[in-house]
């Protein structure tokens, strides 16, 4: 009886996943494509219309190297760590991740989500063996904090990790870090003050599922990567075997305490 409730329990979580599947499928097929920056109808499926799409500036070189230090006696301290991104933030990319955040729009992850699974394919396709750092054992979205996430509704960040997630080809773990503190905005504070101030903000939840796994980092924007550096100094800290990190855009400097 338990193997046959086991298996069971297995065909209703199967199933439940295949409708979701055919769902959005058929919800996609059926609407109408609309650019992610403008709502311009679009005649075919794309993530922006022409007129938006002239002010994307693609990141060059795709990654950014940031150092995430360890904050225990055991911490892997100066872990590099390689943020991947589309753009470079600015035009009809940040008009549609200030869309996603701040408009009540979390329908954009689907199309911006195909960004992020194009700069997967296109890392690994520079590689001779098709492989990168983006290998990975986990999927992990950086957490917001439970007071932000009850005002917004949605963590995008979790939700454009679930749209990359078959291209990266590892199961998401959106509840593995958790944002302990909700720290102030950090528009006007220099690299190493927001370094300070996110110190401590986050932990791991199951520090034993994370030790010794390759982990994919995802995040809407990095900015001077202090907050995706935070998380990669508590994925290290738990004895990550290494951390990357996936975003849609690289920006030098904007108004989020990223």
């Amino acid at each position: 009886m338990p193997l046959l409730a086991t298996f069971l329990k297995r065909c209703v979580l199967v199933a439940r996943w295949l409708w979701a599947a055919l769902s959005a499928l058929l919800i996609d097929l059926l609407s109408t494509a609309r650019c992610s920056a403008c709502d311009q109808t679009l005649r075919r499926r794309s993530v922006f219309c022409p007129t938006c799409a002239t002010s994307i500036v693609r990141a060059t070189p795709p990654y950014r190297a940031i150092v995430a230090l360890g904050t225990s006696d055991a911490g892997a301290g100066g872990q590099t760590v390689r943020v991947y991104g589309f753009a470079q933030y600015g035009g009809a990319v940040a008009d549609a991740l200030r869309r996603l955040k701040y408009d009540d729009r979390p329908d954009l992850a689907h199309p911006l989500g195909a960004l992020l699974r194009r700069v997967t394919r296109q890392a690994r396709a520079a590689t001779p063996d098709g492989t990168s750092s983006l290998s990975c054992d986990l999927v992990v979205p950086v957490p917001l904090h439970p007071r932000r996430l009850a005002e917004r509704g949605y963590n995008q960040a979790a939700l454009l990790a679930r749209q990359v997630r078959p291209e990266l080809g590892a199961p998401l773990r959106p509840t593995m870090i958790r944002r302990v503190i909700d720290t102030p905005a950090q528009a006007r504070l220099s690299k190493q003050a927001r370094a300070k101030n996110l110190r401590g903000a986050f932990v791991i939840a199951r520090p034993e599922q994370v030790r010794h796994q390759r982990v994919i980092l995802v995040d809407d924007i990095a900015t001077t990567g202090a907050t995706l550096a935070a998380c990669a100094t508590a994925l290290h800290d738990a004895g990550a075997a290494s951390v990357s990190a996936l975003v849609v855009a690289l920006a030098d400097r904007r108004s989020d305490d990223k």
